[in-house]
């Protein structure tokens, strides 16, 4: 596959909720979580709307050059006292348009991600993988993260 040499990223519209679920369904773990109906269940649009009016969230998309959506993520903002009162971000819910993968995509977004967080004055970046994604894990560890906390989780 040839290289995506450039993409647009763009905050995310209401309209791009659709192909956003459809990336987050599309692997084992994400589609056991997410409900792909038509329509949507009005949650995810009640979730696209408290996240756009966070002005410490950025739900972002990646566009082609032909205007399709074939890639997103999340980038937090969080102020915090530790590290001396440091915002850290946390990028989350990073994914690729299956027919997009393998070609710079998600590498660029994570580059802007760790852009955007430099010049918001961030001290830090974290992301969180399953532990069950191990080439994302490779993926992260190829652009310069490294392993350094234990998650734990608590579902509802």
């Amino acid at each position: 596959m040839a290289v995506i040499s450039s993409i647009t990223i763009r905050r995310a519209r209401r309209d791009d909720v659709g192909i956003i679920v459809k990336m987050l369904a599309d692997d084992a773990l994400g589609g056991a979580r997410e409900r792909l109906e038509d329509p949507l269940p009005e949650s995810y649009f009640n979730a696209f709307e408290q996240v756009d009016r966070d002005p410490n969230l950025q739900l972002v998309v990646a566009v082609d050059g032909e205007g399709a959506v074939v890639g997103c993520l999340q980038l937090c903002i969080l102020p915090g006292l530790s590290s001396q009162g440091a915002s850290r971000a946390l990028i989350e819910d990073v994914r690729v348009a299956s027919h997009c993968r393998s070609r710079g995509i998600g590498e660029q977004m994570v580059q802007w991600a760790v852009a955007e967080a430099r010049a918001k004055a961030c001290k830090l970046v974290e992301l969180l993988t399953h532990h069950t994604r191990v080439d994302a894990q490779r993926f992260y560890e190829r652009l310069g993260f490294a392993r350094s906390h234990v998650g734990m989780t608590l579902r509802f």
